[in-house]
């Protein structure tokens, strides 16, 4: 990627692709793309947020204490969490990484809510996720949709 200015104009160059941008029209795509690189989704009981410094947090929504997040170094540290759990799973499980408290409960909820997880709630009492293939997902939608 390269990128050239003049006075008028910003030449942004990928590869053989170029787009040329006005300074007012840079200026925008500098802060669109800033605020889609520490965006914040909220979920029902989570919210997961992409900072500046590349990490990722997990926090209960609406919560603005520490004791109500976790940070991974980056959303790939929380997928190798999710990769190396067992395909049905409990808080406990969570816990043998060393992750403590209700942290483990609060993540596992973030398993199930956030759509980048293959993983639904299985059960709340013990809180139990599973994780889904493709197909399951589609067959537990079109069940839904029947009821």
């Amino acid at each position: 990627m390269s990128v050239e200015s003049d006075d008028e104009t910003i030449v942004v160059s990928f590869g053989d692709q170029s787009c040329e941008l006005s300074r007012d029209a840079a200026a925008d795509l500098q802060e669109a793309i800033g605020s889609a690189l520490t965006e914040k989704r909220e979920f029902f009981r989570t919210a997961g947020e992409y900072r500046r410094d590349g990490s990722y947090v997990v926090s209960r929504r609406g919560a603005d204490s520490t004791g109500n997040a976790k940070v991974f170094t980056s959303f790939d540290e929380l997928r190798r969490l999710y990769d190396r759990l067992p395909e049905r799973f409990t808080a406990e499980d969570i816990g043998r990484t060393g992750i403590t408290g209700s942290r483990r409960h609060m993540i596992l909820r973030h398993f199930g809510e956030h759509p980048g997880f293959d993983c639904r709630i299985a059960s709340r009492n013990p809180l139990t996720g599973e994780k889904q293939s493709p197909e399951e997902e589609e067959e537990e939608a079109v069940e839904l949709l029947a009821d």
